[in-house]
């Protein structure tokens, strides 16, 4: 597969940092998931949405190799029960390119990772990389054209629609449109949607 081609990973990943996201989207097509390092730790919110994905299409944990990316997965072992699968980077040792100096046990984190170090650890850990990821096809489009954004009552809509598929009412648009293209269709939307107008 060519270098610019991302592959499919049909669970969710769960990564530390913002760069780290952004190393990861340039090699996967798939929902990616910042814990904000130690942060996890009090946000109720992520936890909740980490333990759906983990209940649902699985949940990949992939953190850097040093002792902080350690106690974040020992964290997450014990809170997020269900499908859920741990990658392991190597201990690569260096600076990345964006940094001043190494970190302070001078191991490469994942966003300092080679492709193909990062595709032979998921491999390792048994995730299948397809060649394309499912999607419902839904787009911010679809939840204007539906009132769930960009309406007087879209707020309340969106937070009734989370409510009813046992979602946490605070996911942001963005995370929102994630999730709900991993559990349904455009159409099967729609029929959600008009069934809860019926409150409107």
């Amino acid at each position: 597969m060519a270098e610019n081609n991302r592959i499919t990973v049909s669970e969710a990943i769960v990564v530390e940092g913002k760069y780290d996201k952004i190393k990861l989207s340039s090699i996967f097509n798939a929902v990616i998931i910042v814990l904000d390092g130690f942060g996890i730790y009090k946000d109720k919110e992520k936890l909740s949405l980490l333990r759906y994905y983990a209940d649902t299409v699985g949940l990949v944990v992939l953190t850097d190799s040093d002792s902080a990316g350690f106690r974040i997965r020992g964290y997450l072992k014990g809170a997020v029960k269900g499908n859920v699968k741990h990658v392991y980077i190597p201990d690569v040792f260096g600076k990345e390119k964006r940094k001043e100096k190494p970190s302070a046990e001078g191991k490469l984190g994942v966003e300092g990772m080679q492709r193909n170090v990062i595709l032979k650890a998921f491999e390792n850990a048994g995730i299948c990389l397809d060649a394309k990821r499912k999607s419902g096809g839904i787009t911010k489009l679809t939840l204007f054209e539906l009132g769930l954004s960009g309406t007087q009552n879209s707020a309340l809509m969106r937070k009734c629609l989370l409510d009813s598929l046992g979602l946490p009412s605070l996911l942001t648009t963005n995370s929102m449109l994630d999730v709900l293209n991993t559990m349904m269709t455009e159409k099967e939307l729609a029929d959600k949607v008009a069934a809860l107008s019926v409150n409107f």
